[in-house]
């Protein structure tokens, strides 16, 4: 897909109406300088009422040459649990905290790179418009940089996880890993330990009144 000319986005304007406007309105971000070496923005992808929001952190290199969030091997696994927990796809939206892929060169693959606080906050922009847009019945954070944007640093993933906090931007919010934590275990079967966890995580959701 061919790169957005970027544009100055307006940082004054009110939370989008729709999730059309806000998606275009992204296209052409330069709220912190990721926009720069990314190749284009990837904004959120499903069911514009839907009742549950998954939050990532960034978009990785397939999504970022693709386009869509979650279409690397960590979406694949976070579909696939999806399905295993019992949750239509119908009902979920899948997003990022931030916009834009963040990485450096090793040899001829980018390598993701954490997005730091202010790169987050600028970032933050656009999930509340998503979020004002969409207004699910609940957000789930997936890992530390989702947490920390919906919730604030005083969370704290593996003592939380699995637990609904309060959100003054989101409402309820589930607590749980990021898929790729479950790919990076260091072997196969820590990493089906790692991932049933991850959908009794999920399963939990139905606890919420959302299944």
């Amino acid at each position: 897909m061919a790169k957005a000319a970027p544009r100055d986005a307006d940082k004054t304007r009110p939370a989008a109406p729709t999730l059309e406007a806000a998606r275009a309105d992204a296209a052409g971000c330069r709220r912190c300088a990721l926009w720069k070496r990314a190749t284009q923005t990837v904004f959120g992808f499903g069911p514009p009422r839907a009742p549950i929001v998954f939050v990532g952190e960034q978009p990785g290199d397939v999504e970022d040459r693709e386009g869509e969030p979650f279409v690397g091997p960590a979406g694949t696994l976070l579909r696939g649990s999806l399905a295993e927990a019992g949750l239509d796809p119908a009902d979920v939206y899948l997003t990022n905290a931030v916009k834009h892929f963040k990485w450096r060169e090793q040899g001829k693959r980018r390598i993701h790179e954490r997005p730091n606080r202010e790169e987050i906050l600028a970032c933050r922009f656009w999930l509340e418009q998503e979020l004002a847009a969409i207004r699910p019945r609940l957000v789930v954070a997936l890992g530390s940089t989702a947490a920390s944007a919906l919730v604030g640093s005083s969370v704290r993933v593996l003592r939380d996880r699995g637990t609904v906090v309060q959100s003054p931007l989101a409402g309820p919010v589930l607590i749980t890993v990021h898929p790729s934590s479950i790919l990076r275990a260091p072997d196969s079967a820590e990493r089906r330990r790692a991932r049933q966890a991850f959908v009794d995580d999920l399963r939990a959701i139905a606890r919420h009144g959302l299944k």
